[in-house]
């Protein structure tokens, strides 16, 4: 079983903007039941259908495929709606990779890093632009902003 432990904050300033790459993505949730979530996500020119257990914490069971790019738009349109549609950043700092989300659509104005780990309790160094952890506020999954977009809250 693959396995994710994740933490997630939101940001704080612009310095992050001038790091890392962006590159857009668009997910959709054919589930997005908390105990089982399976998610469609074109990524640049790559797509993947990812499921995810339920969360304990930090972690979850997680389990990630590649798709062809084809079958990925047809799989969105049987989604749930609205898309989640957003850029990433991929930022390296000091040995781990953060990813920076800027979310567009209905979710636009919502930014948020998330950070993977090897153990709950695993040392990481935060930069200056990491603001209020929100790892454990469901508001913040992916999976919910499809249910309850950020703009309406």
């Amino acid at each position: 079983m693959g396995v994710e432990i994740e933490r997630k904050f939101l940001l704080l300033g612009d310095a992050w903007r001038t790091l890392g790459t962006a590159v857009p993505m668009r997910q959709g949730y054919l589930s997005s039941n908390k105990a089982r979530v399976v998610r469609v996500r074109i990524e640049g020119e790559h797509a993947y259908l990812t499921i995810k257990g339920q969360s304990v914490g930090a972690t979850r069971g997680e389990w990630e495929y590649p798709v062809p790019l084809a079958d990925a738009e047809q799989l969105l349109a049987l989604c749930e709606q609205p898309l989640v549609e957003k850029v990433r950043r991929r930022i390296a700092v000091a040995g781990h990779t953060w990813e920076v989300d800027e979310f567009s659509g209905v979710n636009a104005g919502l930014l948020v890093a998330e950070i993977e780990l090897a153990s709950e309790d695993e040392a990481f160094e935060k930069p200056a632009w990491i603001g209020a952890e929100v790892t454990v506020d469901a508001r913040y999954y992916n999976s919910s902003l499809v249910k309850k977009p950020f703009t309406t809250w």
